[in-house]
């Protein structure tokens, strides 16, 4: 009996360890189906062949723990006495200015860059000692595609899971689960050049769940896109932390952060300088409302900090203006109408300013 193409039936799931069927309705896919029952647990064979252990979610241990942290690089310190721990399925986002530490933290934490000192657990193994074993149950979608431009967008994938060693039988439906996941059913045989930024973004993602991963790590994983392509990522990073999936999330958008991240990490410096849930941190370090102008309009509303009591902040050509009080922003306001600033509540890039002098892309 032929299978018909498109929707697969009684096929692998999506989700950790044996989650439900994703299902698409139609032909479209700017909203994700209900999330899926909860993950049940299921025995996997390691890559190579060997008996290996593999996570899974009902595993009380963290996701990931470091512990003081250390790396340099001729004599300068990149990371410095980081300290780490997240949880089972939770988002985490690491905010930081370029040079922070970043890129090295997540090399680090992936097994491809050894510390000078410290320790660190990715899913209970050891890295970078065990580094191979734990990357086998992880994800990773980098800054670039890494898409391979020979092949088109189901080859992609395909090829990604031989290396994975998926059982052939199983695989086609699977791709199939994951195609309808990124909405790329009628792009399957389509050649990379032909796709969008935001295609390539969506194959990239599920190219990094071909091996059902409990844990993944994505670096700056919408840059670039437009806002509706950046979107619909957000759906789908949401429906993974349905399933129970642990996600690590280095973003330059603080809209970004404050969506998806549970807790969010500050590096300046090579250095752990706030971390926790975002409207906590606002909370923490910021006043609540925030008036912004161009630098040249400050002398026409005659601000004073002294004697209005307010804080400021220049960055380049803009000055931020904090307060406590909404009407007092609205006083200094009133004396020029004509001027253009605008007036909003705090958020995260506020914090972002007052822990590190620095704007977020500096």
């Amino acid at each position: 009996m032929r299978r018909k193409r498109g929707r697969a039936t009684g096929a692998p799931g999506l989700g950790v360890n044996g989650a439900a069927s994703l299902r698409t309705q139609g032909r479209h896919h700017s909203t994700l189906p209900p999330a899926p029952p909860t993950p049940r647990p299921y025995n996997r064979a390691s890559p190579d062949g060997s008996p290996d252990r593999f996570p899974a979610l009902n595993d009380p241990a963290p996701a990931l723990r470091v512990s003081d942290l250390l790396k340099t690089y001729d004599g300068r310190t990149v990371v410095d006495g980081l300290n780490l721990r997240i949880e089972r399925g939770t988002c985490v986002g690491l905010l930081g200015p370029n040079g922070a530490g970043k890129t090295t933290t997540l090399r680090l934490l992936l097994g491809h860059t050894r510390p000078d000192a410290g320790r660190i657990e990715v899913l209970g193994f050891p890295i970078p000692e065990e580094a191979s074993r734990a990357r086998a149950s992880l994800g990773v979608v980098g800054q670039s595609d890494n898409l391979d431009p020979d092949f088109d967008v189901y080859e992609n994938l395909h090829h990604y899971a031989r290396y994975y060693g998926l059982d052939p039988r199983a695989c086609r439906a699977r791709l199939e689960e994951l195609l309808a996941f990124a909405g790329l059913e009628d792009r399957r045989h389509t050649p990379l050049r032909e796709l969008s930024g935001g295609m390539k973004r969506r194959l990239a993602l599920v190219r990094a769940l071909v091996h059902d991963p409990v844990m993944l790590f994505l670096d700056e994983p919408t840059t670039g896109l437009d806002p509706q392509a950046r979107f619909h990522l957000w759906q789908r990073f949401r429906q993974l932390r349905r399933e129970g999936r642990t996600l690590f999330l280095t973003t330059h958008y603080m809209e970004e952060a404050e969506r998806l991240c549970d807790r969010v990490l500050v590096l300046d410096r090579g250095r752990l300088v706030a971390e926790g849930a975002p409207q906590a941190l606002v909370r923490a370090h910021v006043e609540p409302h925030v008036l912004e102008l161009p630098a040249e309009e400050i002398p026409r509303v005659g601000l004073d900090t002294a004697r209005d009591g307010l804080r400021t902040l220049r960055l380049e050509e803009t000055v931020f203006v904090y307060a406590r009080e909404r009407e007092r922003l609205e006083a200094l306001l009133a004396r020029r109408p004509d001027v253009p600033a605008r007036l909003r509540p705090a958020n995260l890039e506020d914090v972002f300013f007052a822990l590190t002098g620095h704007a977020l892309r500096d």
